[in-house]
């Protein structure tokens, strides 16, 4: 229950709220000519209500609605999905992104039945929605928290579950003005979170029912690519029998640290795949790395693959300028780099890396993403600051075999001792009969 002095906090920020989800299509439309995402994300949306309509017109029954913000969430949502699939075969399937970095790097994906943007939270939107779609079982991934979206499930009384949950103090669950969002927790049928420390600050405002660690999908997720790995032969090829470097989802920061080695150490192979491939910033790796050839014109520049010797002898830096092959990228390093660290956000998905038992290095913004903390204290990863300091470790990873075997062995053995999260969700649902055979 909230008090009185509460009620009149929320009503307030429900105004602000209602102002943010107007603004946020005004603003993603008028930069639209010019950011690219911001236009996928406009185009999208056109007609949406109208595309679902038309898709889900032969089959309203048993739907399973997955949302997901983007990319890295989907990752997570993944083996939850296609575990239910697998196991509820008279089930459908609906999964909607918030951003275009999902949706475009997925819509083709064959485990859904249906894939669409979801559209801008609103209160006519989410009852529109839920109308069409009628769903039997909802799963929000990591952290989403659309108000009207969740306060109208609630309402229908259909089951929602929010799975591998991450609660950080600086939330606004925690702030003198977060009753708005606390209000928001309450829409969960069941909360999954990643660890005892999540359980503990919800705990700290009262939530103490419908609460559980579920730990981390991903964990499962990364084991499983890692289970089914699919070699690129080009990359083979590319590499040959040198020691190769693989940096993922960098930004421009990453490469101010990376580029000295790799333009001086030419007998080592970097493979770079920045976290946004638009024109400007592929352009922007090339001007860093001397001796660079983006993976598309080498891919080009092929007539015969069996014949590609000459064209892979002289570029040390391969850029990957295509979406979805990361996961992959990795198995062939001897150390791995992943972006982000350098920056306000943090680092980004150090378990793609781990899984493949190779050493892992990133930048001094780690603190916010508990993995990358956990495999930080396992020492499974290294820190760096500055180039100096990226040499010095690469240096060392490279000339001494004891510590790197050490390494890249404690970041396996990380990866496969937090496994079981997609277990956990799948036993709660067959528990309480949230769907059935």
């Amino acid at each position: 229950m909230f008090s009185l002095q509460e009620k009149y906090i929320i009503n307030h920020l429900k105004i602000l709220y209602n102002i943010f989800i107007k603004l946020y299509p005004l603003v993603a439309k008028l930069i639209s000519h010019k950011n690219a995402k911001a236009k996928l994300w406009i185009e999208g949306r056109k007609n949406i209500f109208t595309e679902i309509q038309q898709a889900l017109k032969e089959n309203k029954q048993n739907i399973v609605w997955m949302h997901c913000s983007s990319l890295g969430e989907f990752e997570q949502g993944r083996p939850v999905l296609e575990k239910l699939k697998l196991l509820y075969p008279n089930y459908t399937f609906l999964l909607t992104f918030f951003s275009p970095s999902g949706y475009e790097a997925q819509k083709k994906y064959p485990h859904a039945d249906w894939i669409f943007y979801m559209p801008m939270d609103s209160a006519h939107n989410a009852k529109k929605f839920l109308d069409i779609i009628n769903p039997v079982l909802v799963l929000f991934v990591k952290y989403e928290y659309w108000y009207y979206y969740l306060t109208e499930l609630n309402k229908r009384k259909i089951p929602l579950l929010l799975i591998s949950g991450i609660i950080r103090k600086e939330q606004p669950f925690f702030k003198w003005y977060g009753g708005l969002y606390r209000k928001m927790l309450q829409c969960f049928t069941h909360i999954f979170v990643q660890d005892k420390n999540c359980v503990e600050l919800l705990q700290q405002i009262g939530y103490t029912k419908n609460i559980s660690i579920g730990g981390d999908t991903r964990f499962d997720r990364v084991l499983e690519i890692a289970d089914k790995f699919e070699p690129i032969e080009l990359v083979e090829k590319f590499i040959g029998h040198n020691k190769v470097i693989v940096a993922g989802s960098t930004w421009t920061d990453d490469d101010e640290v990376m580029a000295h080695y790799a333009n001086t150490h030419t007998e080592v192979k970097f493979i770079i795949a920045p976290h946004e491939i638009e024109k400007e910033r592929l352009n922007e790796c090339l001007m860093f790395y001397k001796n660079a050839i983006l993976f598309s014109d080498l891919q080009n520049s092929l007539t015969d693959i069996t014949t590609t010797k000459s064209a892979l002898q002289n570029p040390n830096v391969l850029i990957i300028d295509n979406i979805g092959m990361l996961s992959r990228l990795y198995q062939y390093a001897t150390i791995c780099y992943v972006g982000g660290g350098f920056g306000d956000d943090g680092v980004h998905n150090v378990l793609e890396a781990a899984v493949f038992k190779k050493p892992v290095i990133f930048g001094p913004e780690f603190s916010k993403y508990r993995e990358a903390v956990e495999l930080n204290d396992a020492k499974g990863s290294c820190s760096v600051h500055s180039a100096l300091e990226l040499e010095k470790i690469l240096n060392q990873l490279f000339e001494d075999e004891i510590l790197y075997t050490t390494t890249a062995t404690n970041a396996a053995n990380y990866v496969v001792s937090k496994s079981g999260a997609t277990a956990t969700v799948i036993e709660y649902i067959y528990e309480k009969r949230l769907l059935t055979n």
